[in-house]
């Protein structure tokens, strides 16, 4: 049975209690539990999986029974990974892939051992990212939130499409609730996603990193209809990512966060539930939420932008 939509509605609307563990807590009482059969027999790639959302989210895929493929920039992390998630049948396989998922070569090469790797893919979970303090450059000279986040994720996705197509499989992208204060950029204005040196805030790049995730998330879907895409907030999880780069906001918050176990549900439900879920839609707790909040941003959301920041992005990865 489902929360009542009005409460579910309110919960969202006034954030706090919607992204912190209130939210989850009253919403999860109504939720099925994961099938821990699911997955059995599928394979799931999972960027990002060594900690925080991506570790919870890898544990509990292997539970379910995925294969799992995980790509991270670290061996040495992943092989701890790998270790430790437990095997439910002798068949279950597990391998890594070391790529930084901004560095575009690396995730050109991380992309076609994957296609060697496997016949089937069944999910492409996107999760690897962090908020900077600091303006860096990925190896290609980009802006490395936008690199990490949106090219990356950009690259690999269009790579792996012939094994996404065959097995109509999913993509999922692990966003942020603070995309929803950032405005869509237009490069047709000249308006780069990547801000300058000059004004560069780590905080306000990784919202514009996470808005056009959305953004991508829905072109996507219209692109590719073999495929289905879905883009998704955790809420607010007390993950090793929030403890280093909002040290104060997870000061006064702490009581309210959620564990990177809740945070992570819904990427599982996206990735094992065997209905058919509306491509392109932006989910929490399990249920698709709205895309914009504020004015500015959906003005900001128009047709001339949208196809800008598609080409953008092509002409930045190796086709």
């Amino acid at each position: 049975m489902a929360l009542p939509k009005i409460l579910d509605d309110a919960l969202d609307t006034l954030v706090v209690p919607g992204f912190s563990r209130i939210g989850y807590l009253v919403r999860a009482g109504q939720f099925d539990p994961l099938d821990h059969n699911a997955l059995a027999g599928k394979t799931v790639v999972i960027t990002g999986p060594t900690s925080g959302l991506g570790s919870a989210a890898a544990h509990q895929l292997a539970a379910m029974g995925a294969d799992l493929i995980l790509v991270g920039r670290s061996a040495e992390k992943l092989e701890r990974t790998k270790s430790e998630l437990v095997r439910g049948s002798e068949t279950q396989n597990f391998q890594i892939v070391v790529a930084d998922m901004g560095d575009l070569e690396a995730v050109r090469q991380a992309s076609q051992l994957i296609l060697k790797s496997t016949t089937t893919l069944h999910a492409l979970i996107h999760n690897a990212g962090a908020l900077l303090k600091t303006r860096e450059v990925s190896p290609q000279g980009y802006e490395a939130t936008i690199a990490t986040q949106v090219l990356g994720p950009h690259q690999m996705t269009t790579d792996l499409l012939p094994l996404l197509r065959s097995s109509s499989g999913r993509v999922i992208t692990v966003s942020s609730g603070g995309m929803y204060g950032a405005t869509l950029t237009n490069a047709a204005l000249n308006q780069s996603p990547e801000m300058l040196p000059a004004q560069y805030d780590g905080t306000r790049q990784y919202a514009i990193a996470k808005r056009i995730q959305v953004t991508l998330n829905e072109m996507w879907a219209i692109r590719e209809p073999l495929v289905s895409f879905a883009a998704m907030h955790p809420g607010w999880a007390d993950t090793p990512g929030v403890q280093e780069s909002l040290p104060a906001f997870r000061r006064v918050m702490k009581p309210l966060l959620r564990s990177s176990e809740q945070g992570a549900d819904t990427i599982c439900w996206l990735a094992s539930c065997s209905e058919k879920i509306d491509s392109g839609k932006f989910w929490c707790d399990r249920a698709s939420r709205t895309t914009h909040r504020l004015s500015r941003t959906r003005k900001s959301d128009t047709p001339e932008a949208r196809a800008a920041l598609w080409k953008w992005c092509n002409e930045r990865i190796t086709q």
